[in-house]
């Protein structure tokens, strides 16, 4: 027995015993991936006759990886060991693998529908074969066999019958990548979960379990890939000391599908090289990046490429040597299409010297050069035109550059949304940009349709989220802070998957499938960005967060060295009314968008309230749709997001007995931080906005506690993520 089977089963002993306790502390490790025992029994039965006999036949590093997982999975599900075997089974039972590594699976004839599935996607089907019964799950290759081998997991867990399967099932984004913002001295930015995962002292040599973990997790919902480090980056990554790590992490996640992306600084060339220049259109440096590319190449024959952050936040680029954007991103495109690699160049750009709206400098910067990106380039663009705020519009360049692959960047690390503290279940907010239609081809084209290709016709296509991963031992520091990780995968999976439907297989998965927690821990969730967008930012108002650590309030700020880093400039709060002016007297923004958008928006008579002080300055006494003045509804778009939090508490604390105590306290906890820190929002948010609409908080609202001097003078001092 080899030192991985070895793990394994003593895996599964303790796995298998465990289950068998009554209770025990949950500290979350497990994610979504706990494989307790079904509790339903005759759910149980089902199992046990449809699964009893399991055959993958095959021995590759991913098929070896399946067999372990359903040893372990079904061992704690069914409550018995269970063996895996390679030989062809007469009995029925579960069958798993390709045409080419299982003889049954050729036999059935599945190749139409094989077909219709591509590379990573799988079946899942319930098959009748010489009057013997199996489950089956069928992929084209290994990677879409594992990709199965946990969507079988997951109705196992999430208790869904076997009897009558015929699941088809592909990813419709091609490229599915989680962006670490991890610095190589182990902090992490926007980190709010401890310090990075990635311990580059003891790699290559020590292979931590954690990396293992953190490859089966992302391998269960699809995810293929992981960029290890800080768009803000550091050349040294590139260098042999760290390639020969990189290697090693690349090594544990590719059985599991996970290519390995690293960020590359564009300076590098004068860093690293010794060159005088980086200008792209260099000889010398053109022939540096491809001789650093060969590099990484030796050590990492898959290496998925790079993510480019370039004249943005004082980060080199190629415009300080007068050339373009497409310039700096072909010119590495250039170099990894030979091998296959990708080149994903972000749009996230603004100049403080640019005396122009923030939210209209990438779309001027990228929008004339459509078409002029070589073909393995996708320019990666933020869901919104700011900065992940609570609620953003959706980013003008979707629908803008037909001609060029555009990869959705959505921050799954609450930046801007409370932190690691807040309950803020990111679901519905990914939705409401995915579904929003752009008109770019008339109705229908939604954002969901340009980042999967479909509209436009692209053979490649991605999505990639900001991690909230840190070693804190539940990995996301908020238990619900799971959810968004796995939501996140989910929907670069399937975009057209329910926020209400990702929820519940997550509660099933991580807590219960017991209806009296599924319910209101929904509730919970599905109402919580809501609340934070009404404590935080209601109505279109963004940018309101303390100075440079972002954690709560700062409507007050302003003179700082950049205008467009201040609050300040956003909201435009004065004796008038508040909000930005982005229509024709204003700054125009909004003619970025498709006219049928523009009419939707341009109109503060019609334009959603949820974005109308994006869009419009609004007088103070204009009514609003409750009938209330625009003053008078803040004030209670304010409050409602503390008695949502509130709600939230009470709802929670109704689940006590039921949900383990140490996540039970932990949660109960963070929901005490996120009321005191709601009521902070809403008290400061006020009272500094009085000052300017001079007219009084409603009767019947709770009153602030404190002076605006008072909150002015709050400084966090311990707030994390650097």
């Amino acid at each position: 027995m080899n030192l991985s089977k070895k793990f394994f089963s003593l895996a599964l002993l303790v796995v298998l015993f465990l289950c068998q306790l009554p209770s025990r502390a949950e500290d979350g490790y497990r994610l979504w991936q706990r494989y307790d025992l079904v509790q339903n029994k005759g759910l149980l039965k089902q199992y046990r006759k449809s699964l009893g006999e399991v055959v993958v036949q095959g021995a590759s590093p991913t098929l070896t990886v399946v067999k372990d997982e359903l040893e372990m999975g079904l061992g704690g599900l069914l409550g018995s060991k269970v063996t895996v075997s390679d030989q062809a089974s007469k009995k029925g039972g579960l069958v798993v693998g390709t045409p080419a590594t299982s003889s049954l699976i050729k036999e059935l004839g599945l190749d139409q529908r094989l077909k219709e599935v591509g590379q990573e996607g799988f079946l899942l089907l319930s098959q009748k074969h010489k009057g013997n019964n199996y489950t089956v799950i069928a992929a084209n290759s290994e990677k879409g066999v594992l990709y199965g081998t946990f969507h079988l997991l997951r109705l196992l867990q999430t208790q869904q019958s076997l009897g009558a399967l015929n699941v088809s099932s592909s990813p419709k984004t091609k490229l599915r990548i989680l962006n670490h913002w991890d610095n190589l001295d182990r902090t992490v930015e926007r980190g709010y979960a401890g310090f990075s995962i990635w311990d580059w002292h003891k790699l290559p040599d020590y292979i931590d379990q954690r990396y293992i973990d953190y490859a089966r997790a992302n391998a269960s919902i699809g995810i293929n890939g992981t960029v290890l480090t800080n768009v803000n980056a550091n050349s040294l990554v590139l260098t042999p000391e760290y390639l020969v790590k990189v290697k090693a992490l690349a090594d544990t996640f590719r059985p599991y599908g996970i290519k390995v992306y690293l960020t590359a600084r564009f300076s590098s060339p004068i860093e690293i090289g010794k060159l005088k220049t980086a200008d792209p259109l260099d000889p010398a440096v053109r022939a540096w990046w491809k001789s650093k590319v060969d590099e990484i190449y030796t050590y990492i024959p898959d290496f998925g490429g790079f993510t480019v952050k370039a004249n943005s936040e004082g980060q080199p680029g190629p415009q300080n040597y007068k050339r373009s954007h497409a310039d700096g991103a072909n010119m590495l495109a250039e170099v990894l299409a030979p091998r296959g690699g990708i080149m994903m160049w972000r749009a996230f750009v603004y100049d403080n010297n640019v005396p122009d709206d923030r939210h209209k400098q990438a779309y001027t910067e990228f929008k004339p050069l459509d078409g002029t990106f070589q073909g393995n380039v996708l320019v990666q663009v933020k869901n919104g035109a700011i900065d992940f705020q609570p609620r953003e519009p959706f980013h003008p360049l979707f629908g803008a550059m037909p001609k060029t692959p555009l990869m959705m960047e959505f921050q799954i690390t609450q930046e801007y949304l409370g932190q690691g503290t807040h309950l803020a279940y990111l679901a519905p907010m990914f939705k409401e940009t995915l579904a929003t239609d752009t008109y770019a081809k008339g109705k229908g084209s939604t954002v969901g349709k340009i980042v999967d290709g479909s509209l436009d016709n692209h053979p490649i296509s991605g999505m990639a989220g900001v991690s909230n991963i840190g070693n804190d031992r539940n990995w996301t520091s908020h238990p619900f802070g799971q959810a968004n990780w796995y939501a996140f995968g989910r929907l670069a999976w399937d975009h057209e998957l329910t926020s209400e439907g990702i929820a519940e297989e997550w509660i099933k998965m991580t807590f219960s499938n017991a209806p009296a927690q599924i319910n209101p821990i929904k509730q919970m969730m599905m109402g919580s960005r809501e609340a934070v967008v009404n404590y935080m930012t209601p109505m279109g108002l963004h940018h309101l967060m303390g100075w440079s650590h972002h954690y709560g309030p700062g409507p007050w700020i302003k003179d700082k060295p950049r205008a467009d880093w201040t609050s300040v400039y956003y909201h435009r709060a004065d004796e008038k009314g508040i909000g930005f002016d982005r229509t024709k007297t204003g700054s125009n923004a909004l003619s970025q968008y498709a006219p049928e958008v523009q009419a939707q928006w341009g109109n503060p008579a019609n334009c959603p309230e949820e974005v109308l002080l994006w869009f419009h300055h609004v007088a103070w006494d204009a009514k609003t749709k409750s009938g209330r003045t625009l003053w008078d509804e803040l004030c209670y778009r304010y409050s409602g997001g503390v008695d949502s939090v509130r709600a939230m508490q009470k709802t929670w604390n109704s689940l006590a007995g039921q949900v383990d105590k140490e996540r039970f306290e932990q949660v109960k906890q963070y929901l005490a931080i996120q009321e005191k820190d709601a009521r902070w929002w809403r008290d400061a948010c006020l009272l500094y906005f009085q000052t300017f609409s001079k007219r009084p908080i409603p009767q019947e609202l709770e009153k602030p506690q404190g002076t605006l001097e008072e909150f002015m003078k709050i400084e966090p001092k311990f707030a994390p993520g650097i």
